[in-house]
């Protein structure tokens, strides 16, 4: 693992490269050396180490093999103390383990150097030192929108008993029990397969809904210091208000009345809302660190959870430097369905994170509601925009005076981001301010121009955020609008400045609108594809509902989020890969109480293969950032679709060993597959098996080279699951990428018992297209089989590139 650079006197491990980004393919795949390989170029060309930098302790992910304790040590951490102490002069360095592991991952969190990770990764028994990353996290009528409702006499809830006796463990910044989402009315006693606990310090508790909290700060306080207790919990309790609000998404129960602020008033309901919750406080004011996360996902599968919800992430390194790719792998070997947000980074490409084919990667969408907040601009205009206020609003009849903050002298890049003492009160008392999006938080900047003595805010999205607009609880009158509105505005602002009329302009503010068409489109912040490490496999899976969605929040964090804001609600509206996350979550919850012999690839492959691509008007969804149709490395599959998932016809299964072979197909060491999955793997025979992308994945993704090449062809072999009727007969219909040949062999399945499992073929042939060096071409299809009642679907997606 050692790699040398003539430059350098000194010798460097991987383990010296801390908090480092790799997006590694080569031509499509992976080479056989490829993170190795990389670090080395990044050593050599960026890093400039002292002996000082040697000796800095940070903190390491240490994976051992877990047999190869020797005798003479009565427990591991005896052997992890020993180890340490023979790398290191120090003394007292058990104070320096931070966390153990023996669940998901064997192995511990250490307070290393870079010198002392470097020796460590000789010491016996030791297969991977792997440096700490730190994560963040990626920010109803949502049930009713996906066709939960509590009415049907029949479907996924009632199939199900609305999830009852299934666990969801929620990974986040806690939870805050006392709200109503959280009541165990109704509820049977817990469950008898449950081992987990309450941290009940700082009058946290539990009761039958809420059956387990526990918090994980040793990772962060290593780093960070001691927490201050003034603004952060020792305990489960939620202090930021995501983790209350996934956990509500995920399985809150039904609260009547709900709204924020007076919007979107009705029933707020969780997916699953008879599942008992566990809460995992891993996230915390400086962020989410690995060793924290790692140690949660441990103690949630020895704890008994069923599914975990993750809606946290930020770095994309090979699988075997993942320490949510290596927790969610055990999570998943031990039979829990593990669903992660993927990244509020969109729309950009390659932006994708959590992408490990063995996690459930959701994007988000809007669904049918919306805040409508419209500026009237002093020449009669209106411009759409959105927001959640409710205060004082602005006289309807009355236009204000409007300024741009980036006009206004001073620094006019921080004016114009309106970024905090930036604004001059002189320019600003008095006025609407029209503010740019970027830097600072959205609120923040609201309360920046109140602070200033503005009266109101327009907050313009830059070209990147394009047209998508995110409803925020301001602290002023304030709406959101989008990058070609704001230019609009600031041309009118110019135009009005130079004329005997000076710009002015009002906010009127909607309330609710619901029943808007389109719906679902795909969120502009929607973390895109392709998969960054493994571009065979589609990523994101799927989207979910995340765009303006009402659930539980804290008694002490007002809704903007700010420090300054004192106002209390008992329901918030937030918007992120954060919120899309436990909706598929608590929809996994609800399909494995209905299908408890599933595995966690079943549910994942029964979600994507009924997932739906066409919005509310027949058409295909559009892209919000864009407005034109999405594709699929906007929303993989499409979105979730509940009720069809319950009963799939067919389920794409994969067991762990099928995963261990994709590694060995992705140029993955014997070692490096071990770090990640516990087992030895036999590449020799798992190469002759076939290729990446004959993973039994519900969808297909193929990458062609042209090199020159002016014909190319690739297959897939996959193999279906019986999980409908017993006597069936499946045909096939394929709808190829455009201009591609696709065919399917055979194109009849017949199946005459329930798990009854059978192959099929799929070969694509492409012919060249014209590019020009370095660029690439993305088309998608599918293939569709049917019996007559099931319709079962698995994206088809091609990219051509031409290399440079």
């Amino acid at each position: 693992m050692y790699r040398h650079c003539n430059n350098f006197k000194y010798q460097f491990s991987i383990t010296t490269l801390l908090s480092t980004q790799f997006h590694t393919t080569t031509g499509g795949r992976k080479t056989s050396s490829m993170a190795n390989f990389h670090f080395s170029v990044y050593l050599c060309l960026i890093l400039t180490v002292s002996a000082t930098d040697l000796q800095r302790q940070t903190t390491f992910i240490v994976r051992v093999q877990n047999d190869a304790k020797p005798s003479v040590f009565p427990t591991h951490e005896h052997w992890y103390d020993s180890t340490l102490a023979a790398i290191s002069d120090q003394n007292h360095l058990s104070s320096r383990i931070i966390h153990t592991y023996e669940t998901v991952f064997h192995g511990f969190s250490a307070k290393l150097s870079a010198v002392e990770a470097s020796k460590l990764e000789s010491a016996s028994g030791v297969l991977s030192v792997i440096p700490e990353q730190v994560r963040h996290l990626h920010t109803t009528r949502s049930p009713e929108f996906l066709g939960l409702k509590t009415s049907d006499s029949a479907g996924l809830l009632k199939e199900s008993d609305f999830g009852s006796d299934l666990v969801i463990g929620v990974l986040d910044t806690g939870i805050w029990p006392e709200r109503e989402s959280f009541n165990d009315r109704g509820l049977g006693p817990v469950p008898v397969k449950w081992k987990g606990s309450c941290v009940t310090s700082g009058g946290f508790s539990c009761n039958r809904k809420l059956i387990g909290a526990k918090y994980f700060s040793a990772g962060y306080e290593s780093t960070n210091g001691k927490m201050n207790e003034t603004v952060e919990h020792r305990s489960p309790r939620d202090s930021d208000g995501h983790g209350t609000h996934t956990a509500s998404i995920a399985a809150g129960r039904y609260v009547f009345p709900a709204s924020t602020l007076g919007y979107a008033r009705g029933v707020a309901a969780g997916m699953a809302p008879k599942a008992r919750l566990a809460a995992y406080k891993v996230c915390w004011n400086a962020g989410c660190f690995d060793s924290d996360i790692l140690a949660a996902f441990d103690s949630a599968v020895a704890d008994g959870v069923d599914v975990i919800s993750l809606s946290v992430g930020g770095v994309v390194v090979p699988y075997y430097l993942d320490a949510i790719a290596i927790g969610a792998f055990g999570a998943s070997d031990h039979g829990v369905f593990v669903s992660a947000s993927a990244g509020n980074g969109g729309p950009g490409g390659l932006t994708v994170t959590n992408i490990a084919p063995w996690v459930t990667t959701v994007g988000a969408g809007a669904i049918d509601r919306d805040f409508p907040a419209d500026v009237k601009l002093g020449n009669g205009k209106l411009i759409p925009g959105v927001s959640v206020y409710g205060g004082p609003a602005l006289a309807h009849h009355r236009l204000y005076p409007l300024i741009y903050a980036g006009n206004e002298g001073g620094d006019g890049y921080s004016a114009s981001l309106c970024l905090e003492g930036s604004l001059d009160p002189k320019s600003v008392r008095g006025k609407i301010v029209l503010c740019d999006r970027g830097i600072n938080s959205r609120a923040a900047k609201g309360e920046v121009v109140k602070k200033a003595g503005g009266i109101g805010m327009i907050l313009a999205n830059g070209v990147f955020d394009g047209e998508g607009l995110v409803a925020d609880c301001h602290v002023l009158p304030a709406t959101s609008v989008g990058a070609s509105s704001g230019d609009e505005i600031r041309r009118y602002i110019t135009s009005a400045s130079k004329s005997k009329s000076p710009p002015k302009a009002t906010i009127i503010f909607k309330g609710t609108r619901i029943n808007v068409r389109p719906a679902p489109v795909v969120a502009s912040f929607s973390a895109r594809g392709p998969n960054p490490e493994s571009p065979e496999i589609l990523k994101p899976d799927l989207i979910a509902p995340g765009l303006n969605i009402l659930a539980a929040w804290p008694d002490k964090v007002g809704p903007s989020g700010l420090a300054s804001d004192n106002r209390k609600t008992e329901f918030n509206i937030l918007s992120g890969t954060s919120m899309a996350c436990p909706h598929v979550s608590g929809l996994a919850a609800l399909l494995k109480a209905a299908h408890p012999e599933w595995s966690p690839a079943a549910i994942k492959s029964a979600l994507i293969t009924t997932a739906y691509t066409l919005d509310n008007r027949g058409e295909t969804m559009i892209d919000e950032s864009t407005g034109n149709s999405s594709t699929a490395m906007d929303f993989g599959a499409g979105h979730v679709h509940p009720q069809k998932a319950m009963d799939p016809g067919l389920v794409y299964d994969i067991s762990s060993y099928d995963y261990v072979d994709f590694l060995c197909n992705s140029n993955y060491t014997t070692k490096n597959i071990q770090v990640i999955t516990r087992k030895h793997a036999d590449c020799s025979r798992a190469k002759k098996a076939g290729h990446t992308g004959n993973l039994n994945f519900p969808s297909m993704t193929a990458v062609f080279q042209q090199n020159g090449k002016r014909k190319m062809s690739t297959h897939f072999i996959r193999t279906v699951t019986n999980v409908g009727d017993a006597k069936s007969v499946y045909s096939v219909s394929i709808r190829p990428p455009r201009g591609m040949n696709v065919t399917v062999n055979p194109m009849k399945l017949a199946f005459r018992r329930v798990g009854q499992k059978l192959n099929f073929l799929v070969r694509v042939k492409v012919v060249a297209v014209k590019l020009s060096a370095g660029s690439s071409i993305t088309k998608s299809g599918a293939i569709e089989w049917s019996d007559g009642k099931h319709v079962v679907r698995s994206p088809v997606v091609v990219t051509m590139q031409e290399p440079l």
